[in-house]
């Protein structure tokens, strides 16, 4: 089965302005790079046009009263980006690239249910680990992977979801969504001390969710090599306690070397490995079924270098110089 590639058209109207680091130029640039990394992909990725996601399916993680609050913003802001929370702006747009976000992830994760792709990688935007059940912020208004998550398990087609997130920054939105929830593990490695400051190895979830948080924060200046040995430990650690039906990434890059927003030192090719390790756990617990969602990632070069390299890495395709300047 081929590997899905989504990217819904309105998440590229979502306009923050061009001051902003999450501006429309990182969309264009991913889709750009990934476009010419298609050729060699010819026959193992395949694309199609997403619908929208339901404001029942949104509800079933968010607040109907911040959702409404954010629709009617998008409604009045017209053209000029309006501030919906902190750091974070939309447009008239903006809505349509939301709900198109989500609703791209959700046919992706019901893609590769129905065997119609064998894994996935979405380009949500805007990003989504920050926004909580009630609060926006930090460039994120919906939660795409938390409303992926919650169709699997609302829908009854797994009783087990694994997220794992690899952003410079700690996903507090999706860590307190899930904080009590026993059936979903969330899994994070981040820099600290950076934004939004949470994320420490002590918050593990509470009450019947306790254990089912793993945060492993990383001083600035980790490396390829660093990186990879504290992701290859997490994941075996969450793998000990925990037995997923179904894998969700939030997939970061602002991690990368070159990044304006964060410390950590990747290269493109390391998401590369990150990815391959991820399916390793997918093909041993839940017959490969994981679908990767975009996140952060301020370089809109080294961004899509990074997507390509991850989306080569689903589809099973070895890296190359144009998708790792390193040569590595």
């Amino acid at each position: 089965m081929p590997t899905g590639f989504l990217l819904h058209s309105a998440a590229a109207l979502h306009d923050p302005g061009w001051g902003h680091p999450e501006h429309q130029g990182r969309l264009r640039t991913l889709a750009s790079t990934v476009g010419r990394d298609l050729l060699a992909l010819h026959g193992r990725v395949v694309q199609w046009e997403a619908g929208h996601a339901s404001m029942d399916a949104l509800s079933a993680v968010h607040d109907p009263a911040m959702l409404e609050r954010v629709h009617r913003t998008c409604r009045e802001a017209g053209p000029s980006p309006r501030e919906v929370g902190p750091e974070t702006l939309v447009c008239e747009a903006s809505w349509d690239a939301i709900t198109g976000s989500s609703g791209a992830l959700l046919e992706a994760v019901d893609g590769v249910l129905e065997g119609k792709i064998r894994n996935a990688f979405v380009a949500t935007r805007p990003p989504g680990h920050h926004a909580s059940a009630r609060e926006v912020m930090g460039f994120c208004v919906v939660n795409h992977v938390a409303v992926a998550a919650r169709h699997l398990l609302d829908s009854g087609r797994a009783r087990r979801v694994a997220i794992v997130d690899w952003d410079v920054h700690h996903g507090n939105g999706t860590q307190d969504i899930f904080w009590d929830d026993p059936q979903v593990f969330y899994l994070s490695l981040h820099q600290t001390p950076l934004f939004p400051g949470t994320g420490a190895a002590t918050e593990i979830g509470a009450g019947e969710g306790e254990g089912t948080t793993l945060n492993v924060p990383l001083p600035a200046g980790t490396g390829p090599t660093a990186y990879l040995d504290a992701f290859q430990d997490a994941l075996a650690r969450a793998h000990q306690v925990f037995r997923p039906d179904f894998i969700l990434v939030s997939a970061g890059y602002d991690a990368l070397a070159v990044d304006p927003l964060g410390g950590l030192c990747l290269e493109p090719a390391t998401f590369h490995l990150l990815t391959r390790q991820v399916m390793v756990w997918a093909h041993e617990v839940c017959e490969g079924r994981m679908v990767a969602a975009l996140e952060g990632g301020y370089d809109p070069r080294a961004t899509g270098l990074a997507v390509a390299a991850t989306l080569r890495a689903l589809a099973g395709v070895p890296l190359d110089r144009e998708t790792d300047p390193s040569g590595a």
